[in-house]
């Protein structure tokens, strides 16, 4: 399955490439297929890593996984997926309210896409500073803490799993120290 998963989403994914980067986009769901296998043996949860972001960025169809990759699969896809009909900030709200009440399982897919996500935002941080924020369509750092944040709470559950440690180590190194975000959403400084 995991092979078959891996095929089609190069396939979906031919030709894209991660936002800012000439880095083929295919290299971020593998990634976070690894980071699920570290913390699984489970084919279908580390196909759902590999196809995650099928849906959202790509043409193929939520019949198409279900057929080929069976309901599991299909519905850990779809939770991951966002409705991109949705402003930034009511798609990453909405992303945190199926975090917080979805199951182990859509956690540790998340985890997987999350961790994925902040290395490659610690790696280009490293290199470009504050100007990395202007290669997203929410340019705000803030904005991004919040979301990344927000997530580590609701991932917390998996705070056993060494992934989880290092999501949180990135946080910390890219954001600072969580309660600084907090102090600025409390005080009303992100809209």
């Amino acid at each position: 399955m995991i092979k078959e998963a891996v095929e089609f989403a190069v396939e979906a994914h031919r030709g894209a490439v991660r936002k800012g980067t000439r880095i083929p986009y295919i290299v971020h769901p593998l990634e976070a297929a690894v980071i699920v296998g570290s913390m699984t043996e489970d084919e279908e949860l580390i196909a759902a890593a590999v196809l995650h972001d099928v849906l959202e960025d790509t043409d193929a169809g939520e019949a198409e996984i279900r057929r080929r990759f069976g309901d599991r699969v299909a519905d850990l896809v779809v939770d991951e997926t966002d409705d991109k009909r949705q402003s930034w900030l009511e798609r990453k709200a909405e992303k945190l309210r199926r975090v917080e009440t979805g199951s182990r399982d859509l956690k540790i897919v998340v985890l997987g896409d999350k961790l994925s996500n902040i290395r490659a935002v610690a790696r280009d941080y490293l290199i470009v500073g504050e100007s990395l924020w202007d290669r997203f369509n929410v340019k705000r750092k803030d904005a991004h803490a919040w979301y990344y944040w927000s997530m580590a709470d609701r991932l917390r559950e998996l705070e056993e799993y060494e992934p989880y440690r290092e999501y949180v180590s990135l946080c910390r190194r890219v954001f600072g120290e969580k309660k600084k975000w907090e102090e600025a959403e409390n005080g009303g400084k992100r809209s």
